[in-house]
């Protein structure tokens, strides 16, 4: 499943072949977990319930990285961990903004500049959520290394930041009748039976996923060799981008929905920060597993380049989005950047100073009042009261 070097001709006609069944499955999948995070949010919060979205959805990201990291292959787990990352934020965002501008347009014929992605107030837990793994992720690049213990201080961060989830408080049902036919079916259910069918939902979606996913990546991969993918790049593009495939067909699907399109990066947001905390803390311990004794993960001067590049593009993204909104100059240049470093990779270096540079001019911007800190000023109204009490100024 990983390494397209070691499948003959053959056998990747064979598995390519498994794509017509594998493709639409996932597709499946992917719709009936949706389904369950629309009604969950009106159970819990909304971002509680795109966090749990974002755990289902990206079971395949995580058994990939678990299988690279019992083979202790660092270049390949570094290259598959920072590719789903960079995917994350420099195709994901980007695409669901002009997925959400191309819906809006046919609807309002608004033009393309004066188009935003406006984020709830409440989503300012998220976002600010992702600085604290950035920031420790940085002090992992600065050392070089791994290790359990940063496993233990990432998910302790993962644990704080859905405790602010859980303070904010469920979607007003008045706004049920926006959901699709199946979310608001279960919701309609009596008592308990509406818990049990949302959970239903996300079990069903979660076991059809777990269930496929293997073949779906072995189709995938059979498609890559004819293709002739090495397999450096298969680890770092290809396969993040088919292991995130069912996040993304749902957030593109609510992109494309009137007044979904915030629910949809929020989602990826969720993604971003579950893969800095909760999947980066897998890696050191199947690999310990594997050893059979506690080991960190040291890392070379390539491999630390390419961390430094993906929490680069992370600070940009995170000081993207803390007015709470997603433009199009912000979704072409991250898209732009993400583009050139994967048609180039040798310009790594280049593209990284790049996006530092952008992150300078973003935080000159705010701190000379012509940007909004909007998130970081209503995460406090929300950690104590669950809701925004007074709107941020700048």
């Amino acid at each position: 499943m990983i390494d397209p070097g070691s499948v003959s001709p053959e056998v990747a006609r064979a598995r390519a072949m498994s794509a017509a069944w594998t493709f639409p499955g996932v597709l499946l999948a992917s719709f009936v977990i949706g389904w369950g995070a629309e009604a969950a949010q009106f159970l819990v919060s909304q971002g509680l319930a795109l966090a749990m979205l974002a755990w289902l959805q990206t079971l395949p990201e995580f058994a990939v990285e678990a299988v690279i990291a019992w083979h202790r292959d660092v270049p390949l787990m570094t290259a598959n961990f920072t590719g789903s990352l960079r995917l994350l934020t420099g195709l994901a965002w980007p695409m669901i903004f002009f997925v959400s501008f191309w819906a809006e347009r046919k609807r309002r014929h608004c033009g393309l500049t004066e188009h935003r992605v406006t984020l709830d107030a409440a989503h300012s837990v998220s976002v600010v959520a992702l600085l604290p793994p950035l920031a420790y992720f940085t002090l992992i690049w600065a050392k070089g290394s791994l290790t359990l213990v940063d496993s233990a201080v990432l998910l302790a961060l993962y644990a704080l930041y859905l405790v602010g989830l859980r303070k904010i408080p469920p979607e007003d049902e008045e706004e049920m009748s926006d959901l699709p036919a199946v979310p608001r079916a279960v919701l309609a259910l009596p008592g308990a039976w509406r818990g049990a069918g949302v959970f239903g939902l996300f079990l069903a979606g979660g076991i059809l996923l777990y269930l496929i996913t293997p073949t779906f990546l072995d189709s995938m991969l059979g498609l890559s060799v004819m293709l002739g993918v090495s397999p450096f790049v298969f680890v770092q593009w290809v396969s993040p981008f088919l292991s995130e495939f069912p996040e993304k067909v749902t957030a593109f699907a609510w992109a494309r929905t009137l007044d979904k399109a915030d629910m949809a990066l929020i989602n990826m947001v969720s993604s971003n920060i579950n893969q800095w905390t909760v999947l980066a803390a897998m890696i050191p311990v199947v690999y310990s597993v594997s050893l059979g004794h506690a080991q960190g993960i040291p890392f070379d001067a390539h491999q630390r380049s390419e961390i430094l590049l993906t929490l680069a593009q992370g600070y940009l993204g995170l000081l993207l989005l803390v007015n709470l909104e997603f433009a199009w100059h912000e979704a072409v240049g991250i898209f732009g950047l993400w583009f050139v470093q994967f048609a180039f990779p040798d310009s790594r270096h280049v593209v990284t100073y790049v996006y530092f540079a952008w992150c300078a001019i973003e935080i000159l911007r705010r701190v000379f009042g012509r940007r909004s800190w909007a998130a970081f000023k209503y995460l406090p109204q929300l950690w104590k009261h669950g809701r925004v009490v007074s709107p941020a100024t700048d």
